[in-house]
């Protein structure tokens, strides 16, 4: 069974969904995340994913109350994103209550960084955020792009001892497209042990299904399940 795997994006504290990463396209879908964690921990979710977006524009950790509030609040395993740039936001993360932590912008622009990161704290809660536009890796929430190829790019980790990659093609994530299931399955071949987690563009129960006939191992979706287009019992979850 594919995991599945709840994403909640904040700014100012609210729960909300972008369109393609653009922050003036953007849906609040509640003004309490908690509430949101709770609700998924409540139809039985053990994995939640979260992401600061305000911290992704700002480079820093933002919404780090969240965070604490949702971890002690709940039961569910955080996995938590957005404006980590230093082992001190990664620590920051951890001591709030985060399992994982999903860093993407670093591994880009300072590479041996992330590789001590990975050393330091271990690749089981380490995720490598990867981030595709056109086939190139982007960076800083989505604002800037890198001269960064996919594969390549996780080649590099990889070999390193990577085993965690959240893939999100930036022109799927928020459309309710349909998830870019030929870049997963690409990616699946080249490295079929990664634990690669899907993401954008999930906008039914048959997408999800889709991307666990192609084997991949994970899938994050947002607006899909915001929006009621997701019915879990099609699924075999445990409700």
């Amino acid at each position: 069974m594919i995991e599945l795997i709840p994403a909640i994006d904040i700014i100012n504290g609210q729960c909300v969904r972008l369109t393609k990463g653009d922050y003036d396209q953007k849906t609040v879908y509640n003004d309490d995340p908690v509430e949101v964690a709770r609700a998924f921990e409540e139809m039985g979710f053990k994995r939640l994913h979260v992401v600061d977006l305000d911290g992704a524009k700002s480079k820093h950790i933002v919404n780090v109350d969240v965070l604490r509030r949702i971890t002690t609040e709940t039961h569910l395993i955080v996995d938590f994103g957005g404006g980590i740039k230093t082992e001190e936001d990664i620590q920051t993360a951890f001591d709030n209550g985060a399992a994982m932590v999903t860093v993407g912008s670093v591994a880009v622009t300072k590479p041996d960084l992330f590789i001590s990161w990975l050393h330091t704290f271990g690749a089981e809660r380490m995720i490598l955020g990867a981030d595709v536009r056109n086939g190139m890796i982007s960076i800083n929430g989505w604002k800037e792009d890198s001269q960064e190829s996919l594969l390549p790019f996780l080649k590099r980790y990889v070999d390193e001892g990577v085993r965690n990659v959240l893939c999100t093609e930036i022109s799927k994530d928020g459309t309710l497209s349909g998830p870019a299931v030929n870049l997963y399955k690409e990616i699946m071949a080249a490295y079929p042990d990664l634990h690669l987690i899907a993401s954008g563009g999930v906008s039914s129960t048959e997408d999800i299904l889709e991307l666990e006939r192609e084997g991949i191992p994970a899938v994050v979706f947002g607006k899909a399940f915001y929006e009621g287009r997701i019915d879990l019992r099609s699924l075999n979850f445990e409700l």
